[in-house]
């Protein structure tokens, strides 16, 4: 599917605010870093998921699975064994961890395999009817408790209705957020959402997470009604950030097809100033500083001093390397010519 930069910039902003998330998780106990996290997270993976359906156009071809295998499975295993040296050496508890519990990040790795297989079957079916499957599904998931985190099962069928959707939307009904009077709705539910997570009591962020069952949750009856709730606030506030996202190609915009690298590898510094527990949130000021910080860690993550060598583990190409040493080579050819 040929680029958009509507895709690159909305991909660009959300791995942005997947950084800047993590990055300010552990001040949530301080209530406006907790309205931010919270708001951060109704909608921030809803829509990178709708995204990734959104481009899942192409399958059945011929080896897809296959593809699907080496493009997501294979970097799950490198980098959970990453993940574990990497934490044993940081003094992270978590490091000893089974294969099928994903590490940080790499859960979204394992359910994005399984939303493409799903979908070979859900393709099949009339949009309408699949969405409602896959919504009924989310819902009732929360009512078993044997499935949570391990393959990442309660996470792939609660963010599936996403995927789907993603799916079965067209560029052009996307297009029609961008348009005036949804943009100034999106402003005044956002800001309505503000309002409301200021002034309600703590709202328990694992319902945001997809990773608990309904009696985790202290809601063992009434959890699909909650969970419900959250679905509709979700792609509510997606939509309300695509109406917002620029159509328009700038510099930064080409970052957003290295989103993978970010995702895959943020994990190395969020985790590491945990542990070294160099920052505090007292002012303003502070998480500008965060946010700033978190920036950079895009930036640096989306260029090429990152991808060309991690480009065979999360690839499984060298393309990269390949243009780099070719870009090598042309300059010492021109040098010479001079």
């Amino acid at each position: 599917m040929k680029r958009d930069a509507f895709f690159d910039n909305a991909k660009f902003i959300l791995i942005f605010l997947v950084v800047f998330g993590h990055m300010i998780q552990p001040f949530t106990d301080e209530k406006a870093i907790e309205v931010m996290y919270d708001f951060i997270y109704i909608f921030h993976m809803p829509a990178f998921i709708l995204l990734s359906g959104f481009f899942a156009k192409g399958i059945g071809k011929a080896g897809y699975v296959w593809d699907l295998f080496r493009k997501l499975i294979v970097p799950y295993l490198v980098f959970q064994i990453l993940y574990s040296g990497y934490y044993y050496m940081i003094g992270d508890s978590g490091w000893q961890t089974v294969w099928y519990e994903p590490h940080w990040a790499l859960w979204f790795l394992l359910s994005l395999f399984c939303w493409h297989l799903l979908l070979i079957v859900f393709k099949k079916i009339p949009s309408y009817v699949g969405l409602t499957f896959a919504v009924g599904i989310g819902l009732f998931v929360g009512y078993v408790d044997a499935i949570g985190h391990e393959f990442s099962l309660s996470r792939t069928f609660v963010f599936f209705p996403f995927f789907l959707l993603g799916y079965w939307l067209s560029k052009e009904k996307l297009m029609k957020l961008t348009q005036p009077v949804v943009k100034g709705s999106a402003i005044v539910l956002a800001t309505a959402v503000i309002i409301v997570l200021s002034v309600s009591p703590p709202f328990p962020t694992d319902w945001l997470l997809g990773s608990f069952s309904y009696q985790d949750m202290d809601q063992p009856v009434w959890g699909a009604m909650f969970r419900l709730g959250v679905y509709l606030l979700a792609i509510l506030l997606a939509s309300s950030l695509f109406a917002w996202v620029p159509r328009k190609t700038y510099r930064w915009t080409k970052l957003g097809k290295q989103t993978l690298y970010v995702y895959l590898l943020h994990g190395v510094f969020i985790q590491f100033f945990r542990e070294a527990g160099w920052f505090k949130v007292d002012h303003v000021g502070d998480v500008l500083g965060l946010a700033f910080l978190s920036m950079l860690i895009v930036l640096l993550l989306s260029s090429k001093v990152v991808i060309v060598p991690f480009q065979p583990f999360i690839e499984g190409k060298i393309t990269q390397l390949k243009g780099w040493i070719n870009e090598r080579k042309q300059r010492k050819n021109r040098e010479l010519l001079q």
